[in-house]
């Protein structure tokens, strides 16, 4: 219609002449400052009815569906990788054509997804930890790894092996485990015959050989390779 094409147009033009009256948004067209204003007034009209979640749109409800239904309409066209959402999808693509649209300003780190940008920034430049645990002191530079956090209060351990009754709280630990069930041991000592399953694991090995001692007691001069034996040796 002539009404459709019109909203279109203001994509190249970029007239929004529908604006907020609570806030500084505008758009173009008056269903999206429809759904906007339910920010504004608490309207949350699509509800879940396989769960608690609730959302503003028919759109975010259907896609939301398919964690429900395990629909994955979207097919990657150079493997058979296949997700829910476009988005997710583009991201995935991504790692066959290896673009890294998103660059750390502070150092040569290029990445896929804007999160992990943001992720990396904290972490090796900022030191911020924005992130925090209402249950104990604990702060992280994700929700993500709060969220994993929080499985240590709550007892949720959703990753589930499939060869035994193990589960845990986040897929690394899951994969780190299949690896006992598969043979799977990719981490070698360039020194001698040791093996694991676990960068962590090799790296606290290598201190045997290089002697390094990074956990130091307050009270003495006591220092050792990890932090566990620092803590045995405060409580005696």
């Amino acid at each position: 219609t002539s009404t459709e094409l019109k909203i279109h147009m203001r994509k190249h033009t970029g007239e929004k002449p529908y604006k907020c009256s609570e806030c500084d948004y505008s758009c173009t067209n008056s269903s999206g400052l429809k759904v906007h204003e339910r920010k504004h007034s608490g309207d949350i009209p699509y509800k879940c009815s396989e769960c608690d979640y609730r959302c503003i749109t028919s759109t975010k409800l259907k896609v939301h569906m398919r964690k429900h239904t395990g629909e994955k309409p979207y097919k990657c066209s150079e493997c058979d990788y296949s997700c829910s959402t476009a988005k997710t999808l583009k991201l995935h693509t991504r790692t066959h054509t290896g673009e890294k649209p998103y660059k750390c300003h502070e150092c040569d780190y290029r990445c896929t997804v804007s999160q992990s940008l943001k992720s990396h920034i904290r972490t090796r430049h900022t030191g911020e930890k924005p992130y925090k645990c209402n249950e104990c002191n604990y702060r992280c530079t994700t929700s993500t790894e709060l969220k994993i956090h929080m499985r240590k209060h709550t007892g949720e351990k959703p990753y589930k092996c499939s060869e035994c009754d193990y589960s845990c709280t986040n897929s690394s630990g899951l994969k780190v485990h299949e690896r006992k069930h598969s043979g799977d041991i990719p981490y070698k000592c360039s020194e001698c015959d040791y093996r694991c399953t676990t960068s962590t694991k090799l790296k606290i090995h290598m201190r045997k050989h290089t002697g390094e001692k990074p956990y130091k007691c307050n009270e003495c001069d006591y220092s050792c390779s990890i932090a566990k034996s620092l803590k045995l040796h405060i409580r005696t």
